[in-house]
């Protein structure tokens, strides 16, 4: 007598059936919207964080002036105090090349200036060089300063030409 090996069979049932149909494209559709989920957060974190106020470095307290020359502009910039309370009535004086710079402080915390206001800036002094920027070889604040004159039906928004 010859040997020969048995072969169990294994039923249907144990292995599974294949699967096709929607069960299939389900599992394929969940993955698909994961992967497509976690791309789209990927691609949104960077706009996310940019959008955010920097804060300084060194995590101290932000200066209470600064004076320094800037692009040839000599800059002045003292935080002053409007009654007896500092933060509440804090309020910063600013000047280039002895003329009076307006300082606007937004919800969010940045800064803008009368120059530039299109931008916002973490600190007072970053508003400030950005207003030297954007100022034209020449071209200096108005003496009285735009605190004195609403700016904002036109003109030169601030500035002499």
């Amino acid at each position: 007598m010859s040997a020969v090996p048995a072969v169990a069979a294994v039923p249907a049932a144990v292995a599974g059936p294949a699967r096709s149909g929607p069960a299939r494209r389900a599992r394929r559709r969940d993955l698909l919207r994961g992967l497509l989920g976690g791309s789209a957060a990927l691609a949104i974190a960077p706009v996310v964080a940019a959008s955010r106020p920097l804060r300084p470095a060194d995590g101290g307290p932000p200066a209470s002036s600064f004076d320094e020359t800037y692009r040839g502009r000599r800059i002045h910039g003292v935080l002053t105090s409007s009654g007896g309370v500092a933060a509440a009535g804090a309020r910063w004086e600013v000047t280039v090349d002895g003329r009076p710079l307006h300082l606007m402080r937004r919800a969010d915390g940045t800064w803008l200036s009368m120059v530039d206001h299109y931008r916002s800036y973490a600190t007072p002094l970053e508003a400030v060089r950005a207003a030297v920027d954007g100022l034209s070889p020449g071209e200096r604040l108005r003496e009285d300063g735009p605190a004195h004159h609403h700016t904002h039906m036109g003109g030169h928004h601030g500035l002499h030409p």
